[in-house]
């Protein structure tokens, strides 16, 4: 056996371990989240700032402790071993498929012509306004290109497949990843304390979480912590979005490869198939089943399986906080300056009023949700 074949087999070995040790790192993590979550959860006012303790639901608490985590493992040289397991695209879509047991299509169908009208409005006027002003800041076009979709679509996802799109670098994928993460985590409380304020009903504050709030962990959080139609009503604009991927990621091959380098061959259209989040497709197949009576309701009297169903969602979610707050890479800001950063906070802003705004019209008036 070679040298070269060993060294491969014990960094294969060494990534195996770092994978199980990290993952056992996240589930311990989650369950300190819970514990959190159990001891506020009671407490009316928590600091003497009006804030219910029950208001803070498990979302922010792993998010939180993830964080933390965060820097613990980089300070004490841990990090990068057990990175391999911190996995939070796949617990968010083990949650979200999960999640499809306890919708009922026939909200999925009265809220799909609201979520796709409000998809295409902000996913077509985000990406162009992010695209024209990261222009004005003379961002590189890959960059922006990431940047743009990222912010229109749903966040981390769109950003990897508008990088592979338009062969952006590594350093600006990790850099925007960790813009989204970062202005995310604070949405995902901020926005279901606005929407309380202005007293919106869950269907309109759930479809501007969705519309909103940049990755679909932190949509589902901010859902969470709102209610249970909200959470819903989220999940279902946003994952109407995310389908939106294929479509960006086509359209964007196609400019690059013959506006900015200038080639002849074109996409295949079977880039849109590639592209598109199947888990969508298990979350409707999901709910069908649930709309069907195959799979049961949760709650109080029912039965055991439901229940263990609805249990194992809620934990899908909290891994996937956990490692959300454990991927945030503040290293990433000082390799690329602060022009970015300005760029990302003044398109948020921009999409969260249009989002209020397009919410309200949609999910108020011309599509209702009852």
């Amino acid at each position: 056996m070679t040298t070269k074949v060993v060294a491969q087999k014990q960094e294969e070995s060494s990534k195996t371990a770092g994978f199980l040790a990290g993952l056992v790192v996240v589930v311990l993590l989650a369950f300190a989240a819970r514990w959190v979550k159990g001891l506020v959860y009671g407490i009316p006012d928590l600091g003497g700032l009006g804030i219910p303790g029950k208001v803070l639901e498990f979302p922010l608490w792993a998010a939180l402790i993830g964080l933390l985590a965060n820097w613990v493992l980089k300070t004490v040289k841990a990090y990068d071993f057990l990175k391999p397991g911190f996995r939070t695209e796949l617990f968010l879509k083990v949650g979200l498929v999960l999640l499809g047991t306890t919708v009922s299509f026939k909200t999925i169908i009265t809220a799909a012509g609201g979520a796709i009208l409000q998809g295409v409005i902000m996913v077509t006027a985000v990406y162009m306004f992010s695209w024209w002003l990261g222009g004005k800041f003379g961002l590189a076009d890959s960059l922006r290109a990431v940047m743009s979709t990222a912010i229109s679509i749903c966040g981390v996802s769109a950003a990897i497949a508008a990088a592979g799109s338009v062969l952006a670098k590594k350093e600006e994928v990790t850099y925007i990843t960790a813009l989204v993460i970062i202005t995310a985590l604070p949405l995902m409380i901020i926005a279901p304390l606005i929407a309380g304020a202005l007293n919106l009903p869950e269907p309109i504050a759930g479809a501007w979480f969705g519309g909103n709030v940049d990755t679909t962990a932190a949509v589902v959080g901010a859902g969470t912590i709102y209610g249970e139609t909200a959470q819903k009503i989220a999940s279902i604009v946003k994952q109407t979005q995310n389908a939106l991927i294929g479509v960006v990621a086509f359209l964007l091959a196609l400019y690059f490869s013959v506006v900015v380098e200038g080639k002849k061959e074109r996409p295949s259209p079977a880039m849109i198939w590639q592209r598109f989040p199947k888990f969508v497709l298990g979350f409707i197949l999901a709910s069908l089943l649930f709309t069907f009576g195959l799979i049961p309701a949760t709650g109080k009297d029912a039965p055991t399986a439901a229940n263990a169903i609805g249990a194992m969602k809620d934990w899908a979610f909290c891994l996937a906080f956990v490692c959300m707050g454990l991927e945030l890479s503040v290293g990433a800001f000082k390799k690329m300056g602060w022009s970015p950063v300005i760029v990302y906070l003044i398109v948020t802003v921009f999409n969260t009023l249009l989002a209020l705004g397009i919410s309200y019209l949609i999910f108020g008036f011309l599509f209702p949700v009852q």
